[in-house]
């Protein structure tokens, strides 16, 4: 099937992003919450991103206009049914992606796509689920979307060669680089990443320096453009936590093993910039470290 219309289910951070990429490629886009008032915060941050690049003079009005015209909201199933490609981005729990996929294989015609955004579940594990399991892939962008060129296109072994190829030339379209990924969990980036984040947790807790030591370290040793807690704060430690136990259970092997330091932390609810605290403090300018983690 020709992919003329893109169905996003979800509209949180990497929903709404998904569908600002596809409606900036051209694309009209249906994207779907639970309820209306999510819905408006969704599609009230798609407008601000695209306010913002207007004033830094990135984007004229009137091309704003034209992606917001783009984008239709809804909560309900029903309008997906003239979508070509429908991408999943919803709350990281297999039994919700389930539902949502049984739900659309009732509306979406036979030939359309299913793609899920998940960092870390098993995509033949949804495949299996989804009732096109030959159609289904994974197609993994990275926050924030507008912005990261990465796409991490995952193919399970029930996945047809031309589902595949079809998913993969569609990232393409959007203005990103896609990148074959086979389904493993972590897949490329967060099976290197995870690994070296908690790390440097560990070293933190083994006293081998202080967070912003280790930040300034492998900032300006590695190049690297932030250091890991940093980085840890931006993505959240909540997110961070969730991956390293799925890979964890997946591999049983301690580099994928969250840190002692890294749960007491989620417990205490310092889940990084989202919260206002985490490895740094966010109500400073420049954040502080955050005293007595260790």
């Amino acid at each position: 099937m020709e992919i003329k219309r893109v169905g996003v289910a979800g509209c949180g951070q990497m929903g709404a992003g998904i569908a600002q990429v596809c409606a900036e490629a051209g694309y009209p886009v249906l994207v779907r919450e639970v309820s209306d008032e999510v819905l408006k915060k969704g599609l009230a941050r798609i407008e601000k991103f695209l306010a913002r690049a207007v004033e830094k003079e990135k984007l004229s009005n009137e091309g704003k206009e034209e992606i917001l015209g783009r984008i239709e909201g809804t909560t309900e199933l029903a309008g997906f049914e003239g979508c070509g490609i429908v991408i999943e981005a919803v709350i990281e729990s297999l039994p919700e992606k389930a539902k949502l996929f049984r739900g659309l294989d009732g509306v979406c015609p036979d030939e359309a796509l299913f793609a899920s955004n998940t960092s870390s579940l098993s995509i033949t594990e949804m495949a299996a689920g989804s009732g096109r399991p030959d159609r289904f892939v994974g197609l993994h962008f990275f926050n924030p979307v507008p912005v990261m060129k990465l796409v991490e296109v995952v193919r399970s072994p029930l996945a047809s060669p031309e589902a595949y190829e079809a998913a993969f030339a569609f990232a393409g379209t959007l203005g990103k680089t896609p990148i074959r990924v086979g389904d493993k969990s972590g897949f490329v980036v967060n099976r290197l990443l995870v690994p070296y984040l908690l790390d440097a947790i560990r070293a933190l807790e083994e006293g081998v320096a202080s967070v912003p030591d280790i930040d300034e370290g492998m900032r300006l040793g590695c190049g690297h453009p932030m250091g890991p807690f940093t980085l840890l704060d931006f993505v959240g430690l909540d997110t961070t936590y969730y991956i390293a136990n799925i890979m964890f259970d997946e591999f049983r092997e301690r580099r994928f093993a969250p840190p002692p330091l890294l749960k007491r932390m989620v417990q205490a609810g310092l889940l990084g910039k989202k919260a206002g605290r985490g490895f740094y403090d966010y109500s400073e300018k420049p954040p502080t470290p955050v005293a007595g983690l260790v």
